[in-house]
């Protein structure tokens, strides 16, 4: 099942309006063409919360795609990529949520190369030096489990470079 944003969304994405937070924000920018257990999983198991929440307040709602793939259509298929915007914004999530409190420097670095971040190939770059730091922060679990995630969202050649 697929989510799509809602007119409400839209206008919450908007610039200059701004009444959720950095996390929901976050979560209408990935919920359009990521699959609703992907949406669940993420923020360590809170998305099924934060995903519920969007839906209740007319955020989101079930897309209605007319020939939407069936399970075995869609079996060994690659996973549906976000957009850059959408990544840019995970990936400042989780760089606030792990380094803003604790490591102001690498927070810092690591948010202005995501600002400067405008294709694949930087946004894959940015991302290879968020793990790195993330290894080094809070251990080599942590790390994969993240690069877990962030596979999910990249390009197909993102693979190669992991």
């Amino acid at each position: 099942m697929f989510l799509q944003r809602t007119p409400k969304a839209q206008s919450e994405l908007a610039p200059g309006q701004r009444s959720l937070g950095l996390r929901e924000r976050s979560m209408l920018l990935l919920a359009e063409g990521t699959p609703l257990h992907q949406l669940q999983a993420m923020y360590h198991g809170e998305g099924a919360a934060l995903v519920e929440q969007l839906l209740h307040a007319g955020y989101l709602q079930a897309a209605n795609y007319a020939a939407a793939p069936t399970a075995e259509a869609t079996a060994g298929a690659p996973a549906p990529t976000i957009s850059l915007a959408g990544l840019r914004m995970y990936m400042f999530d989780l760089c606030e949520r792990m380094f803003a409190n604790r490591a102001h420097d690498t927070a810092q670095h690591l948010r202005q190369r995501l600002r400067e971040a405008r294709d694949v190939d930087s946004m894959l770059a940015v991302r290879d030096e968020l793990l790195l730091a993330i290894q080094l922060h809070a251990g080599a679990q942590r790390a994969e489990t993240i690069r877990q995630q962030l596979m999910h969202m990249l390009p197909e050649r993102s693979l190669e470079t992991s």
